[in-house]
């Protein structure tokens, strides 16, 4: 989905039935380096985020970061159904977002999306007396979208962010140790940090904890340890570099943390199933 050349920088796609299994239009495995809300009207379908699977139904919100890799379930699209997919750039709604996705935390609209970063992808969901509302807001950025009419940009943009408003007040519903402040300080570390040869022990060391502290802690409330979050984040940035430039591998993997190209090109197959450059050709 290439937005560089749009008045506005704002793509909306909506399946139904049998269909509904094609949302979004680009098939197969890939990764984008924009931001991605898929909201479910009726029906239900599953998507593949970074290797986890997520089994969507209706009322749900899908917030998906940009870099992760992402794909369509195996199975068959349902015989019923409608969802919406909406993309943008950070900056559609803020110019000044190109910044890292942790200093969002504090953005009313992009605050959302600093939590999908941390496993790739969060569901929220909409109450039912609140879901006609979605629908109407969808319908009507939609609509301006596909009807370009005189002032469609700011109109679509101002539809944006009605819906992303909408977003940051599920947010809040999120349960208090997904914004735990240890953690946001330990992602925060992470993010500043991910392109050095950054450890547990520096992580700890910065926020004045041990390592084998800070383990428990990680572990307990995300189910993963601070290393296998800095891998994620690295493996994140490499995607997203091996997409969209023509960098060599070697270099990538020396913009990610790792000083040996070989060793890089070992984790990213551990993680991925396949080296780099066979990624980058898919």
């Amino acid at each position: 989905m290439g937005f560089a050349h749009s008045p506005v920088p704002i793509a909306v796609e909506r399946r139904s039935g049998a269909h509904l299994a094609d949302l979004p239009r680009v098939r197969g495995e890939h990764a984008h380096d924009f931001l991605c809300l898929i909201y479910v009207v009726d029906g239900g379908l599953a998507r593949r985020v970074d290797g986890r699977m997520w089994e969507l139904g209706p009322g749900d919100a899908f917030v998906v970061a940009s870099g992760v890799v992402i794909g369509a379930d195996a199975g068959e699209g349902p015989a019923d159904g409608e969802a919406y997919t909406v993309m943008f750039p950070a900056e559609a709604i803020d110019p000044g977002a190109a910044a890292p996705l942790v200093s969002w935390r504090g953005h009313p609209l992009l605050a959302p999306f600093v939590g999908s970063h941390r496993g790739g992808a969060q569901r929220l969901v909409v109450p039912p007396p609140d879901r006609p509302g979605w629908l109407a807001r969808l319908t009507a950025l939609d609509t301006e979208l596909t009807g370009r009419r005189d002032g469609y940009a700011e109109a679509a943009r101002a539809h944006l962010t009605l819906l992303l408003v909408a977003l940051s007040r599920l947010q809040d519903d999120v349960p208090a140790e997904a914004t735990d402040p240890l953690l946001a300080a330990v992602f925060e570390q992470i993010e500043q940090r991910f392109r050095e040869p950054v450890s547990l022990r520096d992580i700890a060391a910065a926020l004045g904890l041990t390592p084998g502290h800070l383990t428990t802690v990680v572990g307990r409330t995300t189910g993963r340890t601070v290393q296998q979050w800095i891998t994620d984040r690295r493996m994140r940035e490499a995607r997203r570099l091996l997409v969209g430039t023509d960098l060599t591998v070697t270099e990538i993997g020396r913009r990610v943390g790792y000083r040996d190209a070989g060793y890089f090109v070992r984790r990213f197959r551990t993680a991925h199933g396949t080296s780099p450059a066979a990624w980058r050709r898919a």
